[in-house]
């Protein structure tokens, strides 16, 4: 029988695994998720999967519905898993037992564990950001000391082997910093040119310090009020 020689072996497979909810964010997932899926082309052993509950539609803040291709229970250990945010969804889903459950199991067994926007909030009440450098979307990064983390305002932050990242298009930047990790800059470089990724808003970069953030500590306030109605403990822990 001929053998095939160790050096020309495939590499093991390493799955990036992206948690899928109802009524996320799309762009938290779309936006890394197109990143990671072109790693896939470059012949280094990675395959991307959307995971959930269930294999089912699941709603997002758009018209456009998506569905997971596994379930929790086909990806126990992945090499990275990426959690994205959204609005009172994802605030709802802070009192989901069994996506907090699957979150801090795979996260255990992963090489990375990674957000984007308000998913920060989810690795939070699992528990795994006590006492870690994270950022999430700036309506909510003061939250994060709720959960312990120290809030950090920077497009993503790393802080061992968890990397956070701000608000919904964060998450492309965030990605493209983990491929440069784990890959090299060349990979990193080339698919942010496959993908032209090349922001230039016609308004320019935000003006942070000329925005007034305050200004949405009401409707924060309600988003929490209405996601958390039936969860007074959890609602008075990020208030």
């Amino acid at each position: 029988m001929t053998r095939t020689p160790a050096s020309a072996a495939q590499p093991a497979r390493k799955t990036v695994a992206f948690v899928l909810y109802p009524g996320i964010t799309l762009l938290d997932l779309v936006g890394p998720l197109t990143v990671f899926t072109s790693l896939t082309r470059f012949g280094l052993g990675f395959e991307v999967a959307v995971v959930g509950a269930h294999t089912g539609t699941m709603s997002t803040d758009t018209p456009l519905s998506v569905s997971a291709d596994r379930t929790y229970a086909e990806v126990p250990a992945p090499y990275l898993l990426c959690v994205p945010g959204g609005e009172e969804p994802t605030l709802r889903a802070l009192a989901d037992a069994t996506l907090l459950d699957y979150v801090r199991t795979a996260s255990a067994a992963a090489t990375w564990t990674t957000s984007v926007c308000t998913g920060s909030l989810i690795l939070g009440e699992a528990g795994l950001l006590a006492g870690r450098r994270a950022t999430t979307h700036w309506m909510f990064r003061d939250r994060l000391t709720a959960f312990g983390a120290v809030p950090v305002a920077e497009r993503w932050v790393e802080d061992g082997d968890v990397i956070t990242a701000a608000g919904v298009s964060a998450g492309i930047d965030m990605a493209l910093h983990v491929v440069d990790l784990i890959a090299g800059d060349t990979v990193a470089k080339a698919i942010q040119t496959g993908i032209e990724y090349d922001p230039q808003p016609p308004h320019g970069p935000i003006d942070w310090a000329a925005t007034d953030l305050a200004a949405c500590a009401p409707m924060t306030e309600a988003m929490l009020t209405t996601a958390l109605a039936d969860h007074p403990a959890l609602l008075a822990k990020l208030r």
